[in-house]
């Protein structure tokens, strides 16, 4: 179908003079402020190259931006209701479980500690709530929301300050104080991370990062490491992952504390444990089980966890459904708007009206699983060959149906660590994703803390379906606000 064009930030192509000049301030300002990563291909220490990121901030409606800044603290809460009632949780996952051995471990996992009694009762979210502009920029659809190993909070603020430095060179000042959105993305997360710790009351206790056994995007990482240690001298930070947990010992102390190492952990921040790579032996699951069991408090819990899967989302988009967890209707209205259609794939009346609604038209849909990460879609045609070969599949019913959303196009220049010359770096159509940051804190009778704390804006070539930044397919970029 025939996409929208929205106008650029400056006057496209730049010319080869100023593109030659900007590229190379642009990479070495990426590199000097933590724009980067290690390359998984050519893993070294001592090595970090740039991450993808746009060279010019990319256009989007300010109205939208708004507007989807304003309903975070509505769906912060709404994953917080959703995550403490077992009923809604038990029956949206009912048939995923049977089908998706991944939710199905997270849900016993949910069963047991509730069997058991949670021992800590506060949780703590970071979440990333991510949209697009639809058809011709004038509305915005969620394309899903993050709960768990939420990523770029810090690349996403150091972004927003390279793309004012460079409107500035290209003399642009102005437009980059007026249209360029303060981004507190990065600071937010921080403070959210020391809330709990605070909370959790035990000076002497650490946060515990859970990562990869080796990981790749370690600037976004590690900045929240050395952050949180300059806003709060008092707090230790360590790194482990499931598999190093599960083999140097982890353990309880006698009132649950969770203890790795001799020491405490408060908090508990999982940057992995989101998909099953991360659990190759039974024994990174019993470790995942012990933290649950631990009075530490978990970013996310399991039952923050859970509640971000799409099939909880898909659940939440059913008639009258959102009135049970928000009890203003002007609430309601604000969440409903943001929606697209959302189908079950259950082996039920209304699933198998979605597999012939996907058969019939494949590029009206994308099939989501229940996993995070990016990669695990299924666009086009291939929608419908997938439907029809899993028709009678119990497979089906751990994927839901989505409409597709189609953005409106865009020029400009993505640089990535592999391209050499200028004339690898041509202008490009794009689209953009915009995410919106929130932190929340507390248990089921109270909520401590709940905002919006920033933005992040991801940018791929049109041509691409899945967007990824790691991946080295998408990019970091950030949003130039037009009227």
């Amino acid at each position: 179908m025939d996409l929208s064009q929205l106008e650029p930030c400056v006057e496209l192509p730049l010319s080869e003079e100023q593109l030659a000049e900007c590229v190379d301030k642009a990479k070495d300002w990426a590199l000097i402020h933590g724009i980067s990563m290690r390359s998984a291909e050519h893993y070294n220490k001592n090595q970090v190259q740039v991450l993808p990121f746009t060279l010019l901030p990319s256009s989007f409606p300010r109205a939208s931006f708004v507007a989807v800044k304003n309903i975070q603290t509505i769906l912060n809460e709404l994953i917080h209701k959703v995550a403490h009632d077992k009923e809604f949780l038990t029956s949206s996952l009912k048939s995923t479980i049977e089908a998706d051995p991944f939710t199905a471990k997270l849900f016993h996992i949910y069963e047991v500690v509730h069997e058991k009694g949670f021992t800590q009762k506060v949780n703590l979210g970071l979440f990333r709530s991510d949209y697009l502009l639809h058809e011709d920029g004038s509305k915005i659809k969620q394309v899903e929301l993050n709960t768990i190993a939420t990523s770029f909070a810090a690349l996403a603020t150091i972004t927003s300050e390279y793309h004012r430095y460079i409107l500035a060179e290209l003399g642009g000042r102005q437009k980059a104080s007026e249209q360029l959105p303060e981004n507190n993305a990065f600071i937010g997360f921080c403070k959210g991370l020391i809330f709990a710790w605070e909370f959790y009351n035990n000076p002497e206790a650490i946060i515990l990062f859970v990562v990869e056994d080796v990981t790749s995007n370690i600037s976004d990482q590690r900045l929240f490491e050395f952050k949180i240690r300059q806003l709060c001298p008092k707090i230790k930070i360590i790194r482990r992952s499931l598999t190093s947990l599960a083999s140097e010992g982890i353990k309880l102390g006698p009132n649950k504390e969770l203890i790795v190492s001799n020491m405490v952990v408060a908090v508990v921040y999982y940057r992995s444990g989101y998909e099953l790579e991360a659990y190759p032996t039974e024994k990174e699951w019993d470790v995942r089980l012990l933290i649950e069991c631990s009075n530490a408090i978990k970013c996310p819990s399991v039952q923050y966890h859970l509640a971000g899967t799409k099939k909880v989302q898909q659940s939440l988009a059913q008639p009258n459904v959102l009135k049970k967890f928000l009890k203003n209707d002007k609430y309601v209205t604000k969440v409903l708007s943001i929606f697209t259609g959302l189908y079950t794939l259950d082996f039920n009346d209304d699933g198998e009206r979605a597999v012939k609604m996907g058969i019939k038209a494949p590029n009206k849909f994308v099939l989501k699983p229940q996993r995070e990460g990016g990669g695990n879609n299924i666009y086009n045609e291939d929608v419908g060959t997938w439907l029809k070969s899993k028709k009678k599949s119990q497979e089906r019913t751990a994927w839901i149906l989505m409409d597709r959303i189609y953005p409106p196009l865009q020029k400009n220049y993505l640089i990535r660590a592999t391209e050499e010359s200028l004339k690898d770096i041509g202008l490009s159509d794009v689209i953009t994703e915009l995410g919106i940051y929130g932190v929340i804190v507390g248990d089921s009778n109270k909520i401590l803390l709940n905002e919006q704390v920033g933005h992040i804006l991801r940018t791929k070539s049109s041509r691409e379906d899945e967007g990824g930044i790691v991946a080295g397919v998408g990019a970091l970029d950030s949003p130039f606000l037009t009227s």
